[in-house]
């Protein structure tokens, strides 16, 4: 099917939005789940409120919906799925309108979740504020945590482990000609922010961070005017022209202190992880694309040409040196968050391949040998992006868990499965039968409960 075509592969299939929030408080359980996991797991994506023109429909703009399953003691006590309560969501479904600020050209938040500041966190992108969700993952308020700043946002903050602080790049459809380091205390303050200049207007949609760095990655897909006139709701698009650059901004620098890396024309959407050696080298794993937003004008190319990359920054030269660990198509990259800006081992991913014949993999890659291992859910079975859950504070990098969610094919319907992460290549722990599909959706996280 061409992704041009008047019916969007992103209406469709593992994509077909749901018209209904839902809460099921009856979930059927195979398998047993750990008495440890307690907590809040929930995943967010584009879901219009209502059926879209698909000749109009780019998957990044539509409606945010967050599901969300919570367990204790080894149960599971609801799934519930919510849209994400911007000012057009909103009206559209005849509810009040929510306080706090608003900023920026979009009216959509639907690409992360995450815990911050002792609260639950949707956002996304381009300079829209985060809108905060209660327990149950009703929406309440749009603000930037509890800072009075009103700077732009992204949809990838990277939480340091050590420090509790937030620490984010983030571009605005509204300042093309820079973007901003934001970094947010542990408190849910704007401490610090630091502009950038940059040309042609980058979609950067994520960073990395370092022990002493922050990681920007200025790549060849800009804002495009040619989009904006022809009147696409994503204006962003591959641009040859723009020179593709990766920039060391040292956590205490400013614009000035950046060293820029060139890098071959490419893009990124997630790195994974990185982090500095002691002679001042820095070393991250990234997902790449050989171009994005070329043909396209439903979303990203779904041609499968990604594959896991580590990039070296070396402490003397100018340019990225680029070593191939996976050639296998995938995204959504994570490691244990315990480790995020440190020396790690293991890097989990989703296989992106189109029309599996085995079924769709999660991938974990070793670091230290090169290896790759599969974990395949089911020929019938799709996963959405999967998270480690570490069993306790003190143990190992597979000394847990990955959870996330999967859509079945055969009933329609969602998935959320618990695999162990000593026992990658073996059979799931756990499953949560679930009553309602769950689109293929962006990004989310698991949110253990205070002890």
């Amino acid at each position: 099917m061409s992704q041009n075509s008047t019916t969007s592969p992103f209406l469709e299939g593992i994509f077909a939005p749901v018209y209904h929030e839902t809460t099921q408080t009856q979930l059927e359980v195979i398998g047993e789940l750990p008495v440890e996991l307690n907590g809040l797991y929930a995943r967010t994506g584009p879901n219009p409120t209502s059926p879209p023109k698909p000749g109009k429909y780019h998957w990044f703009i539509g409606d945010g919906m967050v599901h969300g399953l919570r367990l204790k003691a080894g149960k599971p006590l609801w799934y519930h799925s919510r849209w994400i309560g911007t000012n057009s969501v909103n009206k559209a479904l005849g509810r009040p309108i929510l306080p706090g600020k608003r900023r920026g050209v979009s009216d959509v938040v639907n690409t992360m979740v995450f815990g911050h500041a002792g609260r639950v966190w949707a956002s996304t992108e381009a300079g829209v504020l985060p809108v905060e969700l209660d327990g149950e993952l009703n929406s309440i308020k749009h603000s930037l945590f509890d800072s009075k700043s009103p700077t732009a946002y992204t949809a990838h903050p990277h939480l340091d482990p050590l420090t509790g602080d937030l620490h984010s790049i983030c571009y605005d459809a509204l300042t093309p000609w820079r973007v901003r380091y934001v970094r947010v205390s542990a408190a849910g303050q704007v401490d610090r922010v630091v502009n950038i200049p940059v040309k042609h207007g980058p979609m950067i949609h994520d960073c990395a961070i370092t022990a002493s760095k922050v990681i920007v990655l200025d790549l060849p897909v800009t804002f495009s005017l040619l989009r904006a006139v022809g009147g696409s709701s994503f204006p962003y698009g591959w641009n040859p022209k723009h020179q593709a650059r990766v920039g060391l901004l040292p956590r205490n620098g400013d614009a000035k202190d950046i060293r820029w890396f060139d890098v071959d024309p490419c893009f990124v959407f997630h790195p994974c992880n990185a982090y500095d050696l002691p002679d001042g080298t820095v070393v991250m794993d990234v997902v790449v694309h050989q171009r994005m937003f070329d043909r396209s004008k439903s979303g990203p190319e779904l041609d499968g040409k990604s594959c896991f990359e580590r990039w070296t920054l070396p402490a003397g030269g100018w340019r990225v040196q680029r070593q191939l660990i996976s050639d296998l198509p995938q995204e959504f990259p994570r490691l244990d968050e315990r480790l995020v800006g440190q020396p790690y081992r293991y890097a989990y991913a989703v296989g992106t391949q189109q029309a599996p014949q085995a079924g769709q993999p999660l991938l974990r890659h070793d670091m230290h040998t090169g290896a790759t291992v599969q974990h395949v859910l089911g020929q019938h079975l799709t996963p959405s992006e999967f998270v480690f859950v570490p069993r306790h504070a003190r143990g190992g990098e597979t000394d847990g868990w990955l959870v996330g969610f999967a859509h079945n094919h055969e009933s329609d319907r969602g998935e959320f499965h618990v695999i162990n992460a000593d026992d990658f290549g073996g059979a799931p722990q756990a499953i949560v039968k679930l009553s309602e599909r769950v689109p293929a959706g962006f990004h989310g996280n698991w949110m253990a409960d205070a002890n």
